[in-house]
């Protein structure tokens, strides 16, 4: 009983601490309902489905779980909210017919995305108009969309990868997005 107040009172960080020296996972638990109320609400934003919310929570939960032990985490708080939102966007990805693509630092809500991408049959289209407008883009930006949105890397580890500073990184993107919604609209008109 007395560890449980204990642990209850450790810093995010002590908590992450403790669970990278341990790998004892009450810790990481601990560290993790902390932040539930947080990742369901973004996943909820995004997946618009309370069933679909919980699972996501849940998959998360089991995916970070070991990865987070080869991870330097600096803000566990940002840390966890890059990878559920990554996790959501992807799972809207696998389930849509059509291309979303987050232009803005929110996702484009359907209504939106159908202004510039309509027509389900035009899908192959569509993706030859990404591909084609990914190619145009610098490849700094190419290199860190492509990270970004389809590989689900996050700001720091998409640094590490290019040898970027962070700044940088968020530049590209930021860049990138700006290029490619400019690049699908002209080739959508």
């Amino acid at each position: 009983m007395k560890e449980k107040i204990q642990i209850a009172g450790f810093t995010d960080e002590e908590l992450l601490k403790k669970y990278k020296e341990t790998s004892d996972s009450e810790y990481f638990g601990s560290l993790y309902n902390r932040y539930i109320p947080l990742i369901y609400g973004l996943c909820l934003k995004y997946l618009k489905d309370q069933d679909k919310a919980q699972d996501a929570v849940m998959q998360i939960f089991e995916n970070v779980v070991s990865k987070i032990l080869n991870y330097p985490v600096l803000n566990f708080k940002t840390w966890i909210y890059s990878v559920a939102k990554n996790h959501c966007l992807q799972e809207i990805r696998s389930s849509k017919k059509e291309i979303v693509v987050d232009f803005n630092s929110e996702i484009m809500e359907s209504e939106d995305i159908v202004h510039l991408l309509e027509e389900k049959d035009e899908q192959e289209d569509r993706f030859k108009i990404l591909e084609k407008c990914m190619e145009l883009l610098p490849p700094p930006q190419r290199v860190a969309v492509n990270l970004f949105f389809f590989k689900e890397k996050s700001y720091i580890e998409i640094a590490d990868i290019t040898n970027n500073q962070l700044k940088s990184v968020k530049s590209f993107i930021q860049n990138g997005k700006r290029n490619l919604k400019i690049c699908i609209e002209k080739n959508l008109k």
